[in-house]
């Protein structure tokens, strides 16, 4: 049935009025599972787009957070103090692209572009842009009722089953545990206990966390292959200093686009020059022609050579067959 033309008028008027979003399209939103990595940027108006809430926190930082993500948290928290006595306080989220591109400036102008890069988050391409991610730390309630920030990673990894506690929780409020231990040739990143990232949906979140994938796979943006480890001998390193090695191999093999990683091997002490420790990588190239890859190959033998210092840790001085 027709509309009489007066109602079509005032319903045009009322639109103009009161901006309802039913007549002027989608309402200006976020994508809750939004993938930002070091190949995939953040995309074009999230800044705009998106709502959040800023806190202080117990050791005086400011931090941003996305409005959902922040009330969820919330309700985390009060459960885990309520709960399980543990104080969870919030250490970093959203960092805005122009701040990450100061940092950026900042470390070049200091140490220099190759430095920089190696150290810093290329502007655009990390997850906290997001305003969805989000670093914890925590309080230990002392005999005496006062509170000690446990604030430094080096002291947060110190306290595994405090983790596991807060891990057991995240999918209730919609979290899930952003970079898994083993998976760093998938996310880029190292096993950080304190990185959560909220999804929105606590089913979903549950779902991701109980299969053991990452973001990264749960979307199809890489297939994930079992990976053989072989640190073998050394004379000079120690297990822990291999498996260390190994995982910054792997970070920098996320950046391969397309490459799927199937073995990495200890190769020796004191090989290529002046690195100090040799790994050989087999993996298979992209179906498509991409970079510097021959394409829907596998690659044995890889040649990855490393060096250890005292202030840097590991750092790839080579690479190549």
């Amino acid at each position: 049935m027709k509309k009489p033309l007066a109602l079509l008028i005032l319903a045009a008027l009322v639109c103009l009025l009161f901006a309802l979003p039913a007549c002027s399209g989608a309402a200006k939103g976020i994508d809750y599972l939004v993938l930002v990595n070091k190949l995939n940027p953040l995309p074009e108006g999230w800044e705009e787009a998106l709502e959040t809430v800023t806190i202080v926190n117990s050791v005086g930082d400011e931090v941003e957070v996305e409005k959902k993500a922040f009330n969820a948290y919330e309700l985390l928290r009060q459960d885990l103090e309520t709960n399980d006595g543990i104080y969870l306080e919030l250490d970093s989220a959203r960092r805005s692209v122009a701040a990450q591109q100061a940092i950026m400036d900042d470390f070049t102008q200091r140490y220099g572009a190759a430095y920089a890069a190696k150290t810093v988050a290329r502007p655009g391409y990390s997850e906290h842009h997001t305003g969805l991610a989000l670093d914890l730390f925590f309080k230990l309630k002392g005999p005496d009722g006062t509170f000690t920030d446990v604030y430094e990673n080096e002291d947060l990894v110190r306290y595994p089953e405090i983790w596991a506690t807060i891990h057991a929780k995240l999918a209730k409020y919609g979290f899930i545990l952003r970079y898994l231990e083993g998976a760093e040739h998938l996310t880029g990143y190292g096993y950080e206990p304190w990185h959560i990232r909220y999804v929105d949906d606590p089913a979903l979140a549950q779902k991701i966390m109980a299969s053991g994938i990452t973001l990264e796979e749960y979307l199809g943006a890489v297939k994930s292959v079992p990976v053989t480890v072989d640190l073998g001998r050394s004379a000079v390193y120690s297990p822990k200093e291999l498996a260390e090695a190994v995982v910054k191999i792997k970070c920098t093999f996320a950046s391969w686009e397309g490459c799927e990683l199937r073995a990495i091997r200890y190769a020796g002490d004191g090989a290529g020059g002046d690195a100090g420790a040799l790994f050989l990588m087999d993996f298979h190239t992209p179906a498509k022609l991409t970079g510097e890859w021959g394409y829907d190959m596998d690659c044995t033998d890889y040649r990855i050579w490393l060096v250890l210092t005292e202030e840097d840790g590991w750092d790839i001085v080579a690479r190549g067959i």
